[in-house]
């Protein structure tokens, strides 16, 4: 079967180090790697991008079609996305941008790559802009290098506080804005509701692969080889569902942020944060010091050794 447009793009991409020839010869072009909103599967689209600070802005045009593109309807139910442009591949936070910020990235956009502005002009709905940030979150700690798993798991613990603390400041900064706003007829807090829900989403679906992948594969390994550790692990993953349970509530309330009922939000994200903070605490108590002698990256396999005919003829 012959490739689609896209994959050709895709395929001459790669393979040129980011350059590209006919329509995107010459400009700013990146592909985006999301995951399927209904069928959760990776898909990578070729978009043109804008540079705005440390942050890259992509249009959901569809070359001003009717109809917001797929990878837009993707970035909603999974924020968090890989990007890849000439110089490097990363991940990044895909957060649409609403209201007046909306109206002012737009008209950056334009400034900087008029065709946006024709493709808005052939469709009546607004083309969604989105910021793609690096997905480390603003009070990162690095926790120094990795040269254990110890580490390894202290890093993902030390990104997971990072971005609670960011979402804690998002909201409070959300909630502020609509109390100190009294006029009628405009939105409360334009430009925080998709950003809050788009991190928190993110932090969920972080913390769940997290979980599960303990569940599923690090504990029953260390347990294997530290039967006397049943209890603390059958502890650690009731831990796991009671942070799950709070989670669910949480990412519920998040459909309806712009009209949320801030006391029963910060309450649901104030019991998230207590029992979170105390698991990773417990679970680092418990685990580090049984992952601290076991080398990470883990080494690969090694390879039987080639050599002559063994045989004794």
């Amino acid at each position: 079967m012959p490739m689609s447009f896209n994959e050709q793009v895709i395929e001459e991409f790669r393979a040129n180090g980011g350059k590209v020839g006919g329509p995107f010869e010459g400009g700013n072009l990146l592909l985006l790697t999301t995951t399927g909103a209904r069928s959760g599967t990776e898909r990578t689209t070729p978009l043109g991008y804008v540079r705005h600070g440390d942050a890259l802005l992509v249009v959901g045009s569809d070359l001003g079609g009717p109809h917001h593109p797929a990878w837009y309807h993707n970035v909603l139910a999974h924020p968090v996305v890989r990007v890849e442009t000439r110089s490097r591949t990363f991940q990044a936070l895909a957060v649409p941008a609403e209201g007046a910020r909306r109206e002012e990235l737009f008209a950056y956009v334009v400034r900087e790559a008029p065709g946006y502005g024709a493709y808005q002009a052939r469709t009546a709905r607004p083309l969604p802009v989105v910021v793609l940030e690096r997905a480390e979150p603003d009070g990162w700690e690095d926790p120094g290098d990795v040269t254990t798993l110890a580490g390894k798991l202290l890093e993902v613990h030390t990104w997971l506080r990072g971005q609670l603390r960011h979402v804690r400041a998002e909201v409070d900064a959300h909630f502020a804005a609509r109390a100190a706003h009294h006029g009628p007829g405009e939105p409360p807090a334009p430009g925080l509701g998709l950003q809050i829900r788009q991190r928190c989403l993110a932090f969920c679906q972080a913390l769940e692969f997290h979980h599960a992948s303990e569940d599923g594969h690090l504990f029953p390994e260390i347990a294997r080889h530290h039967p006397d550790l049943a209890g603390t692990f059958d502890r650690l993953r009731d831990e796991h569902r009671t942070v799950a349970r709070i989670q669910a509530g949480l990412v519920s309330l998040l459909a309806g942020i712009g009209i949320a009922d801030p006391e029963r939000f910060r309450t649901e994200l104030d019991e998230m944060s207590r029992e979170l903070t105390a698991h990773l605490d417990a679970e680092e108590k418990s685990i580090l010091p049984l992952l601290a002698g076991i080398p990470w990256p883990p080494a690969p396999p090694t390879r039987p050794a080639e050599g002559g005919d063994t045989g004794t003829g």
